[in-house]
């Protein structure tokens, strides 16, 4: 499980890649470098990590569910996940 303090930035980090979309977008069109490099580093998508929703870990994440490998399969055997079952032959 990671940290919380690890769980804070990432939020963080999300908050103001949100906040500056749409002027990351403006001067990325315009051709303004000078502009974009004097927004905030985690401004850029590039630096987000993508973190399960529950343990914060950012190994094995499914995107279409947003949980790690491990939380997943805990949800999906006890039944907590909609039209997951295990698979059995």
């Amino acid at each position: 499980m990671a940290k919380e303090s690890i769980k804070a930035r990432e939020r963080k980090r999300q908050r103001l890649c949100l906040k500056y979309a749409e002027k990351r977008r403006q001067l990325k069109a315009a051709g303004d470098w000078a502009a974009l490099d004097k927004l905030p580093r985690n401004a850029s998508p590039v630096r987000l990590r993508n973190r399960c929703s529950f343990t914060g870990r950012p190994r094995g994440y499914l995107r279409v569910f947003g949980l790690s490998r491990n939380v997943f399969r805990e949800m999906a055997l006890f039944g907590k996940i909609p039209g997951i079952t295990k698979a059995s032959w």
